[in-house]
């Protein structure tokens, strides 16, 4: 059975959750405060987080990156604006729900996870249909003095590391194999989340900023181009 953890500090709303949740047949843990989840997820492993940002002792904000390394993380904010979707996004959440929201779409978006996490420990994530092991003879990828080593998830701009989140590795993965081809918002997303594409939604656009942020100290974040109208594709 999947496990869950509850991170939120409303009692009553912890609580809803965690009957709502194992009444769909998910085991639940509750933790009330930053500093309590983050003892419970030392202590246990978890296959997914339910993260409120505004908590008592850690901040969701500071939790993120520390779930995130281990288990999917779905943020669960009154916090509406794009900078907090921004922030909680580049340091490896999921996904983000703005409060209210109705039960129903959230235990959608958990399966959602679920289903994406599973692909994942099947396929290593990569989810194109073209796309199968046996194209995975060249281990180490180089382009313009950047390497990409798939194996340990190390990326390096003129010899500097450049630390990426699961998702940003993903796509520059995916544009460095494939540095003529332009690929479109769609094909980027379902190749690193494994799932289908949201037309509306924002996800590549804030991933692809948080890149080039990285790579601005190698001089190399020009080499990502946005081809208007299309998508993406490496100078």
């Amino acid at each position: 059975m999947q496990k869950i953890l509850i991170v939120e500090d409303d009692a009553e709303n912890n609580q809803m959750l965690k009957d709502y949740l194992e009444n769909h047949g998910y085991t639940c843990t509750q933790a009330f405060s930053g500093s309590e989840a983050k003892l419970l997820f030392s202590m246990e492993e978890y296959d997914l987080v339910l993260l409120d940002l505004m908590l008592p002792g850690i901040s969701g904000e500071e939790l993120v990156s520390i779930f995130s390394e281990k288990s999917p993380v779905i943020v669960l904010s009154a916090k509406s604006g794009l900078d907090s979707k921004v922030e909680v996004l580049s340091a490896g959440a999921e996904d983000y729900i703005c409060k209210p929201f109705d039960l129903p779409e959230l235990l959608v978006r958990i399966q959602v996870q679920f289903r994406r996490w599973d692909r994942k420990n099947r396929v290593g994530g990569r989810s194109l249909e073209n796309t199968r092991q046996a194209d995975y003879e060249q281990r180490v990828y180089s382009y313009r003095g950047w390497t990409l080593n798939p194996d340990t998830q190390e990326m390096t701009a003129k010899g500097e590391q450049v630390e990426l989140t699961r998702h940003e590795f993903l796509i520059m993965e995916l544009l460095i194999r494939n540095p003529k081809r332009v690929f479109t918002k769609q094909m980027i997303y379902e190749y690193a989340w494994g799932e289908e594409y949201l037309a509306e939604d924002k996800t590549i656009n804030v991933h692809i900023s948080n890149i080039r942020s990285k790579l601005k100290k190698s001089g190399t974040d020009s080499y990502i181009q946005t081809v208007w109208g299309m998508g993406f594709k490496l100078s």
